[in-house]
């Protein structure tokens, strides 16, 4: 029976990128993945996706993304990217396989997927959450007779062109689907709250600068606008732009509850769409850790990277309960170095 050092549940960035500081080291480990190629939950993202940094800032640790002909890359330029950074450091990635549980037998961990079991002295969980799309309640969902998707499973405007379309949620998916299916068809948009644009000249590289400094502990947060740079904001790409220039990326808050043929606003007023597009975001994919008992309330209480309760089990790229920025493509490569320093510590002190 082969007993991995490490095996890490997920091939997307933050598998990865703990991959890329496990080759420095003599650890032997198998990356498991459930996609058929290179690119992780990249690959189910929307045709027209634009990365909202430059490629320099949309790069994994120890090799720059190429630069492309525009400023910010495509969503194909990306998995491109991917795909090249797996042979460049020749990973040690099963694919097509599906994990359905850890567990602990006699001290290993046992997880079991479609392709058979696999035993390790540690996991790192790297599996994001872009296979936990949220949908958040509203009363009457169900009656409504339309088209409802999250923006999961959005792939380009075709099927919404000529239909009335609510858009739900902020952030860039709400605001770039937005202004790509607006062309199209009549739009309204919805948020929580009134969505925050970032000035034209900032871009992700300055929240990625942010997250550097808040992860050294060096974060000047009482800097000018500080307070108005987020990486919650909506970054201007050059889609949005054009939206903006359209008048198109006005947002109102929540409505009542749904009816057959839309829905009806706080004042009772009845609206009808054709279809819902949910860009309401995502949870963490942690089902197939929850039999170790670790999972509380969709989260699993960490120091830094490392589960408190399994100490053997570490958790990368979940958001910042993981560290700061490590659900995205520059700042996961911290946590992921930090990561793999513990669990070399850990296993050294277990071997003497």
């Amino acid at each position: 029976m082969k007993i991995y050092d490490i095996i890490i549940i997920g091939g997307g960035q933050a598998g990865l990128s703990v991959g890329y500081f496990l080759k420095r080291s003599s650890l032997s480990y198998l990356i498991l993945d459930n996609q058929k190629e290179a690119g992780g939950s990249w690959l189910k993202t929307w045709d027209s996706l634009k990365l909202f940094s430059p490629s320099t800032y949309s790069s994994l640790s120890g090799w720059a993304m190429p630069r492309g002909k525009n400023e910010y890359p495509s969503k194909s330029e990306f998995l491109a990217y991917l795909s090249a950074y797996e042979k460049r450091y020749d990973f040690a990635i099963q694919r097509q396989t599906d994990v359905f549980k850890v567990e602990k037998e006699n001290g290993l961990f046992k997880t079991e997927t479609n392709k058979g079991v696999f035993y390790s002295k540690t996991i790192v969980s790297a599996t994001g959450t872009s296979g936990n799309p949220f949908i958040p309640e509203y009363p009457k969902s169900t009656t409504f007779s339309g088209i409802q998707l999250h923006s999961a499973d959005y792939k380009n405007p075709d099927i919404f062109k000529g239909k009335k379309t609510l858009i739900i949620g902020g952030g860039n998916s709400g605001a770039q689907i937005l202004a790509e299916v607006s062309k199209g068809t009549p739009t309204q948009w919805v948020t929580l709250k009134e969505p925050q644009f970032l000035p034209d000249d900032i871009d992700g590289r300055y929240l990625f600068n942010e997250a550097t400094q808040k992860f050294l502990g060096k974060s000047k947060v009482k800097s000018e606008n500080s307070h108005s740079i987020s990486l919650a904001n909506i970054v201007m790409v050059a889609s949005v732009k054009e939206a903006r220039s359209r008048n198109v990326l006005h947002a109102v808050r929540p409505f009542k509850e749904f009816y057959e043929h839309g829905v009806i606003w706080q004042d009772g007023t009845k609206e009808r769409f054709d279809a819902i597009i949910w860009c309401t975001g995502f949870k963490a994919n942690l089902k197939h850790i929850e039999s170790l008992g670790v999972v509380e309330n969709n989260k699993v209480e960490t120091t830094y990277t490392r589960s408190i309760k399994e100490p053997n089990l570490w958790l990368v790229g979940y958001g910042n309960w993981t560290g700061f920025a490590s659900a995205t493509i520059y700042g996961v490569g911290k946590t992921a170095r930090q990561t793999v320093k513990e669990i070399k510590e850990t296993l050294s002190n277990s071997d003497s």
